[in-house]
């Protein structure tokens, strides 16, 4: 039986595409698997004038709509949805977080016991501050009876849009929440496949020995997507690939190739290892700029809507990083995310040093290619490793092979949950380590504001490049002689 103590999930931005794509089937799916606490109630605060009626009927549709294949007849429906409760107010005025407070405390009359109170701000990130600072200023960032409850606030990224906007947003939370109270949230982190790469370094033998620049070669990290901007210009045209994608989930995934292994699996563990991979990377100075890093824009970007008709933003970003430690001198990191890609793939693609020329000479180069590990988040999660083997016949000739492990192939019959159910119980239960720290946010934006500065500096130099194509041209030559982008 679930032992979890009482809950409140307090939804800011309820009405938004966020809630209705990923949070509610999120919510759902947790309740359908009787992982949520047995006393468990979500209250939605946003602006426009709805009742706890008119917002189920809301829920309803956004389940249909996102999540056909789960069911909304029966007694586990009603049960979920009679947990919904809908309080208006507005993000900036203090007299809507005193109405906020009265719901939760009849709330907790109800249920019989005092609840905990989880805050989840889906909300866009210029109203972060005025939102935590009234739940400071209201009381609601404290427990509600002592040690015996807790209270803890879910911030979405962006956090920040620099290394200065990170810091102060860092400062706003402190000021009104413990670090322990803070779960910066990153959806990559909730995927399966990226918790695998912890597990597949750290819980097999075979390849952690080689895991260091003496073996590998160079490590590539790719977050590609197929489509453009899907009515998100607005949005998008402010940010930019680094700040949406890069900062966030190509940096996090390069800190889990990179680090060291944790004394343990708790939280601040694993994350003081991840902040020390990010911090030994090594900075790209203003003059080398234009030598370690490309950016590109799609043809087409500038007519989407929503996008200015002279934007620089950059819809590709590929960069040249060195983690400078022991086990990482000199071996490169390549990291790129771009939209309007060939196809949908994130992945890691792990290039071990090639064998001497010795044995094997005489056979075309390319039949004798080093051994690549890939680790793919997605799609077709899984591990591929290319080997050379025996092509079969009289002649000694070699061909690369593939290895492969995916999860739909060794766990057919097992739930792969979204990112967000895993993501939403770890913060229920307490346990931080698929969130980010605010030391770690602080040293991935020290690595890209400099960069992003530069890049502003020079708004002629963004690179185009053709829909349906890996970015630009100058990308290849980012990487120098003896590398080559892999084509997922």
């Amino acid at each position: 039986m679930n032992k979890l103590a009482p809950c409140v999930f307090v939804l800011f931005g309820a009405t938004g595409d966020l809630t209705k794509r990923k949070l509610a089937p999120a919510l759902y799916a947790l309740h359908r698997e009787n992982l949520l606490p047995e006393k468990f109630a979500i209250v939605a605060y946003a602006r426009r004038d709805k009742t706890d009626e008119t917002f189920r009927t809301d829920m309803k549709a956004a389940i249909e709509e996102f999540a056909p294949k789960m069911p909304t007849t029966g007694k586990v429906w009603e049960n979920f949805i009679s947990r919904f409760y809908y309080q208006r107010g507005e993000f900036d005025q203090a007299e809507g977080y005193t109405g906020l407070r009265d719901r939760l405390n009849e709330l907790d009359v109800e249920q019989g016991t005092p609840c905990n109170r989880l805050f989840y701000l889906a909300i866009p990130p210029e109203q972060y501050e005025a939102v935590i600072t009234h739940l400071g200023d209201s009381g609601l960032s404290y427990p509600t009876n002592g040690e015996d409850t807790w209270a803890r606030v879910i911030v979405e990224k962006p956090f920040g849009t620099d290394l200065e906007t990170s810091r102060q947003l860092n400062r706003t939370l402190l000021e009104r929440f413990t670090e322990n109270q803070i779960y910066r949230i990153d959806h990559y982190l909730g995927k399966e496949t990226v918790q695998n790469i912890l597990v597949f370094r750290f819980a097999n033998e075979l390849f952690e020995p080689l895991w260091n620049h003496k073996y590998i070669d160079s490590v590539q990290i790719t977050v590609a997507e197929q489509i453009g901007l899907e009515g998100r210009g607005n949005f998008f045209d402010e940010t930019g690939m680094t700040r949406d994608v890069v900062q966030n989930h190509a940096l996090q995934i390069l800190s889990l190739v990179a680090m060291e292994p944790p004394v343990s699996l708790d939280a601040d563990a694993v994350r003081d290892e991840k902040v020390k991979a990010l911090r030994a990377i090594r900075p790209i100075l203003r003059e080398e700029v234009a030598h370690s890093t490309v950016r590109g824009q799609y043809a087409g970007y500038r007519q989407e809507e929503g996008v200015k008709q002279d934007s620089t933003t950059e819809t590709y970003a590929a960069m040249k990083l060195y983690v400078d430690n022991w086990r990482w001198g000199g071996t490169p990191f390549f990291v790129r995310a771009g939209k309007a890609m060939p196809r949908r793939v994130t992945e890691v693609a792990v290039q071990f040093r090639a064998i001497p020329q010795v044995l094997f000479a005489k056979m075309k180069r390319e039949n004798v290619s080093p051994n690549v590990l890939v680790l793919r988040i997605q799609p077709d999660e899984g591990i591929y490793l290319l080997i050379g083997a025996k092509e079969p016949g009289p002649s000694m000739n070699l061909k690369p092979v593939d290895l492969h492990f995916t999860y739909k192939d060794a766990f057919p019959k097992a739930h792969i949950a979204d990112a967000y159910e895993r993501l939403i119980l770890d913060a229920i239960r307490g346990d931080a380590s698929l969130f980010a720290r605010g030391d770690e946010v602080e040293a991935a934006w020290g690595l890209l504001t400099p960069i992003l500065e530069a890049w502003k500096s020079r708004p002629g130099e963004i690179q185009p490049y053709f829909t349906g194509t890996w970015g630009p041209e100058r990308a290849a030559a980012l990487l120098g002689d003896g590398h080559q982008w892999r084509e997922p």
